[in-house]
């Protein structure tokens, strides 16, 4: 099997499944016109997020890691017309083409978007009280993924969803002695999930459009 043939399966659940969605096709676009990095999650997996949004029932979402919004979107539209993604980018730049993107998508009324470090801004989210969050979705710099996924816990609830993207690395998560940072934060994830904490979860691995990979998704005990 392929990265070619992965992708045309791809296109095929989107095709077969979703209606034409103009909107996103814009957004993807405007990452791109914009330089943004191509490590948005597909479409099928923003589905995944807007669908896990609405079995949970969240009204409350974060996210740790922005890019230009892509994900940030499909989990504001798997919200009810009171929710709320609260979601962190580092990057100004990144996060002046986030806002426009949801502008673009009609929903930035249900995003509030912070800019900074994403430790500092759980720092201030969690001095705030602004939790708990009903779902938890960590996709920014694998090396802090054990950091994130403890301020995931502190700012969670029994039946808070926490997902994990990029944990398996194309297999590279097995390598015990590699000295890649993402994989050491991918194995990381998984140590932290697996250990002794309140977290009942597990992996799926992933191919497609994006490649090899796959999410951690753990449910707060």
């Amino acid at each position: 099997m392929s990265t070619k043939i992965w992708t045309a399966v791809d296109n095929y659940i989107v095709s077969s499944l979703f209606e034409a969605d103009p909107v996103l096709d814009a957004v993807l676009a405007a990452n791109r016109d914009n330089g943004l990095p191509t490590i948005d999650v597909s479409a099928a997996q923003g589905k995944l997020l807007s669908l896990l949004v609405r079995i949970s029932g969240a009204k409350k979402v974060l996210e740790i890691g922005t890019l230009g919004g892509y994900s940030t979107i499909w989990m504001a539209r798997g919200l009810p017309a009171d929710g709320k993604v609260v979601t962190l980018e580092l990057d100004p730049h990144h996060a002046s083409v986030a806002r426009s993107n949801f502008k673009r998508a009609d929903v930035a009324d249900r995003v509030e978007l912070r800019v900074g470090p994403a430790l500092q801004s759980l720092a201030a989210l969690g001095g705030e009280n602004a939790g708990p969050f009903d779902l938890i979705f960590i996709d920014a710099d694998k090396p802090n993924n054990p950091n994130y996924l403890s301020w995931a816990l502190r700012l969670s609830r029994p039946g808070t969803v926490i997902i994990c993207d990029n944990v398996i690395r194309d297999g590279a998560v097995l390598d015990e002695d590699g000295r890649d940072a993402n994989v050491e934060g991918a194995r990381a994830a998984f140590s932290f999930i697996g250990g002794d904490r309140p977290l009942d979860g597990t992996a799926i691995q992933t191919v497609g459009a994006k490649g090899y990979d796959g999410f951690a998704i753990a449910i707060v005990d």
